[in-house]
């Protein structure tokens, strides 16, 4: 990539349901920019309403990147959108100076910002035996044996995701050493200048947003979108909030109404999440989510200025 520090990646970050995507793109019509897409739910074509994909207005309305562009019988990691991302970047940057950033999935943030983290090479008996213990004993056993082993991964890793739980699990067991403690080494530094936007509001704003999301969800079909992909349902794409607890329902587990409430809790710990792992980054510069989008344009601006 070009060593030019003058290219700029806006990065818009936020819990879910706060409004990331509507400021992305009156950012990409007021830059003349492109967005790429780091949600790591919304890379798969069968996933549409359960992963709130941008609308076809929204789409439209700016060229997007990494949107359904993956299947679910795809195996696509972390490692793999780094690498795609930076060669999307690259492109971009020969043509524009500014490209905005979406981001929910933290992880992917980081990677394609920082780098992503060296891990060990560990025996793959040890992910057999842990997915055997899952189907045995459920997650929640999963979920204690990390507490135990690593209770800083286990206070910021999406703890509702089995195949999460099960890759820190297994540093844990194959290296001795906390899966934590693999993180954050000195990376190879990136060719371009982030500039971190941050959108929030009062927790309770956030739950009632993502209850209605929720609720509108279901409305535009998500369980038929459910039904649709249940035969899919052990495949890792399909590990998320919104499916797995639609699954349940078809699997006559629990009731359709219990489901939707466990999609709203499920949905409300992950933007927790979320708020924990963006709060932890000095870099962003936070906005209230009903911040007139003029104000923000004007700091990016003044920011670039320098």
């Amino acid at each position: 990539m070009s060593s030019q520090k003058n290219k700029y990646l806006l990065t818009i970050l936020g819990p879910t349901a706060i409004g990331k995507t509507a400021l992305s793109i009156v950012l990409a019509n007021h830059f003349n920019a492109e967005i790429i897409s780091c949600d790591s739910r919304q890379f798969y074509k069968e996933m549409t309403i359960g992963t709130a994909v941008p609308s076809t207005d929204e789409l439209a309305a700016a060229k997007h990147h990494f949107i359904q562009n993956r299947s679910i019988f795809e195996d696509y990691s972390v490692g793999q959108f780094e690498r795609d991302a930076l060669t999307t970047l690259n492109e971009l940057f020969k043509t524009n100076t500014i490209v905005i950033l979406v981001g929910g999935s933290g992880l992917y943030v980081d990677a394609l910002l920082k780098g992503l983290d060296y891990f060990p090479t560990v025996a793959p008996e040890i992910r057999e035996k842990l997915n055997q213990e899952l189907e045995a004993f459920g997650i929640e056993h999963l979920q204690q044996q990390l507490k135990e082993l690593d209770p800083e991964t286990y206070s910021t890793i999406a703890i509702e995701n089995p195949h999460r739980i099960i890759r820190a699990l297994e540093i844990c067991i194959g290296s001795g050493q906390t899966y934590a403690s693999f993180k954050n080494k000195p990376k190879a530094p990136r060719e371009f200048t982030s500039i971190k936007i941050g959108l929030h509001t009062d927790r309770a704003i956030i739950y009632n947003r993502i209850n209605q999301r929720v609720e509108n969800m279901m409305q535009e079909g998500l369980l038929e979108e459910a039904k649709a992909l249940y035969a899919h349902k052990n495949l890792n794409a399909l590990q998320t909030v919104g499916y797995r607890e639609l699954f349940s329902f078809l699997d006559q587990e629990i009731t359709q109404e219990f489901a939707v409430e466990e999609i709203k809790k499920n949905t409300r710990r992950f933007a927790k999440r979320q708020l924990t792992w963006f709060r932890k980054d000095a870099e962003i510069n936070w906005y209230d989510f009903k911040t007139d989008t003029a104000e923000i344009i004007e700091q990016i601006e003044r920011d670039i200025v320098g």
